[in-house]
């Protein structure tokens, strides 16, 4: 295995309410110094949740997205928060965006989406024998909740408001770990 370049320095270059920028100064095994630039996350990451109800539908829920600026199709997700399990966070987040708890949660993996520049972590939870419970969350506006049968993710692939990669990496997993 390689070695990992050191880091000489880093600085923070812009800060906001959700993200950090950071640029990175290393040095390379070779000798070669360079300087990139990082978004840093949360160290605690995120959860997405799979909630698959007993009929085998996914709860989706369609909500506004900034970065695309439209409504998009997805599966239920947030922070965890400090001194939070994560399994403890994708309960609360489902309980708060779909309106159901779960008695199963499973950790089905962890991805990065662009480990290149963002030090992000997704952690991918599939959510089994639901029952309605509501908590209130922070968004904005009502989130709508969206049925979809998880044996039939090939034609929600092709709805053009259904292009996270997150979402659509974790029902394919989701949907192999079930078929076992």
């Amino acid at each position: 295995m390689r070695k990992k370049p050191t880091i000489l320095s880093s600085r923070t270059v812009a800060r906001s309410r959700l993200f950090h920028v950071e640029e990175v100064e290393l040095e390379f095994s070779n000798g070669v110094n360079t300087r990139y630039e990082r978004l840093v996350g949360s160290s605690r990451g995120a959860v997405l949740i799979v909630p698959v109800m007993d009929d085998g539908n996914v709860l989706l829920i369609r909500e506004y997205a900034a970065g695309t600026h439209r409504y998009e199709l997805a599966l239920p997700k947030g922070r965890i928060e400090a001194g939070e399990d994560l399994l403890a966070a994708a309960n609360r987040e489902i309980m708060e965006e779909v309106g159901y708890g779960a008695r199963k949660l499973i950790h089905l993996t962890s991805l990065t989406v662009a480990p290149g520049y963002l030090s992000h972590t997704t952690h991918v939870v599939l959510a089994r024998d639901l029952h309605p419970q509501r908590l209130d969350g922070d968004e904005p506006e009502a989130i709508e909740v969206v049925p979809w049968p998880l044996d039939r993710i090939e034609a929600l692939t092709a709805q053009e408001d259904f292009t996270e990669a997150r979402s659509i990496a974790a029902l394919y997993l989701a949907r192999e770990r079930l078929a076992r």
